[in-house]
């Protein structure tokens, strides 16, 4: 038996892995990044861009469900989580090392971004399953709060690095990708020093789900009654698949979250390009800074999911992060249209267009830390934790493949100005559709067992008491 000691020294190496590993999008793989450096560097067009992070996104799309299950199944969760760690980022650095200008390899560069797709789709579920492993269903919010930030800060600084390498080599920027090696270390180091006890395999699936209601009174909790409701066995088996993914409000959030990416995904790279192109080794450095600017409010945008969540519940802060993505393009509209009409764009400018990210890192970051934790709701007691989170970060990753090109597309052919207009009416659909559709998740699954244990008790009483009268009457 693992003792409590123990299993804080399992937590805490934990936050250094996921202060390591940083955002999956922006951290070890630096697709981002990627994307500036192909267009500046490499002179790829928008549309050659868009292709390759289409495919990215539909890799991580197709492979993400079946990552969830393997990591469901797998008692080698830690192994299976730095192997993807090592395989994304030697591709970072195959994809800046090997990329050719004006995409004359290109069907090479698809290849790569399938294959990183594809191994990248481990990441979330294992960091997450692992935690969930550690922490238990009620250490999920805090520690999954404390894992996001600690994702962000790490994220701001790989970019940091990685800018400030690429504004002093410029024109030659493709060394940036030499923090991604160097931070995959670091996760590795302390992968290693988590203690393969103290993952509770029934735990990191999901398998019980413990959610105590009352507080600190000392009195019996909820939590307590539904498992005092049913103890045996089958409290131990996970519902079958089909089961799960039938669950309407389950379903129900997945179209969210797809929504949610398809209008915001691809918003990041066009402030990004709109603050680099054509603006030389300072454009390079403030496009890596709309990361940064965003990230360090990802920190506190997580540290406030974690605090109140847990007290308020899920859905008005995740309701405060869906409409931020709106009231930001309009903003955005504005500010190109103002960018349009210069011939030279100004300092006092896109420093503006950079504060825009503070708006990212608070929709970005609600999001982030939320969308994991109300897919733990849905999921609690199932066993199905990592494969349903599968299915919301396939959501995720199909939704953020076709904003990427969409964006991209809209951005060449429309110009950004219009193409901000056009993500700022899509992103009011998921928002509107959270606020109308999606029930308050927190404790979700333990208030419909004892909803459903209170109507089973009411059925067994009301067949005693007829089958009492039955025996009067034949007396």
């Amino acid at each position: 038996m693992t003792s409590a000691i123990e299993s804080k020294t399992s937590v805490f190496f934990l936050g250094l892995v996921a202060l390591f590993l940083g955002e999956l999008r922006d951290g070890l793989t630096m697709i981002n990044m990627q994307s500036a450096f192909l267009i500046v560097s490499k002179y790829y067009t928008e549309k050659q861009a868009g292709i390759l992070f289409f495919v990215f996104g539909m890799s991580q799309f197709l492979f993400q469900a079946p990552a969830g299950y393997i990591m469901d199944s797998s008692k080698n969760k830690v192994a299976l989580l730095a192997g993807a760690s090592v395989a994304t980022t030697a591709l970072t650095l195959i994809t800046a090392g090997t990329a050719q200008e004006y995409g004359t390899n290109l069907g090479l560069m698809v290849f790569v971004k399938f294959v990183q797709g594809a191994v990248t789709a481990l990441i979330p579920p294992g960091l997450n399953s692992i935690t969930q492993g550690i922490v238990g269903g009620d250490g999920m919010t805090r520690q999954v709060s404390d894992n996001e930030m600690r994702n962000h800060f790490g994220t701001a600084i790989i970019v940091l690095t990685g800018s400030l390498t690429a504004f002093f080599m410029y024109p030659d920027i493709g060394l940036l990708f030499v923090v991604s090696p160097i931070a995959c270390a670091g996760v590795l180091i302390f992968l290693s020093r988590i203690k393969p006890e103290d993952i509770d395999h029934d735990a990191a699936r999901g398998l019980t789900a413990e959610y105590n209601l009352t507080g600190e009174d000392g009195t019996a909790s909820l939590g307590d009654i539904v498992k005092d409701i049913d103890n045996d066995d089958s409290d131990k088996r996970a519902v079958s698949a089909l089961s799960l993914l039938s669950d309407r409000t389950l379903l129900t959030f997945t179209i969210i979250v797809f929504l949610f990416h398809t209008s915001n995904g691809t918003v990041l790279p066009l402030v990004m390009q709109t603050l680099a192109i054509g603006e030389g080794r300072l454009g390079i450095l403030m496009s890596g800074l709309c990361i940064i600017v965003a990230q360090v409010f990802m920190v506190g945008s997580a540290k406030i999911c974690g605090d109140y969540s847990g007290l308020y519940g899920r859905k008005t802060l995740f309701l405060v992060g869906l409409f931020s993505v709106p009231l930001r393009c309009l903003i955005l509209v504005f500010l190109t249209a103002i960018k349009n009409g210069m011939d030279e764009t100004s300092m006092f400018l896109q420093v503006v267009i950079l504060s825009t990210q503070i708006l990212d890192g608070v929709g970005a970051g609600i999001f982030g830390t939320m969308y994991i934790l109300v897919t733990s709701d849905v999921s609690a007691g199932t066993g199905r934790f990592s494969l349903t989170l599968g299915v919301t970060t396939a959501a995720m990753s199909i939704g953020g493949t076709v904003s990427g090109y969409l964006g991209q597309a809209l951005a060449q052919d429309l110009g950004y100005e219009r193409a901000f207009v056009i993500l700022g009416f899509m992103a009011l659909v998921p928002a509107l559709s959270y606020m109308f559709f999606m029930p308050e998740t927190l404790n979700y699954k333990s208030e419909e067992a004892a909803a459903t244990s209170v109507e089973d008790s009411a059925n067994v009483e009301l067949k005693e008491k007829s089958a009492a009268n039955e025996e009067r009457t034949i007396v």
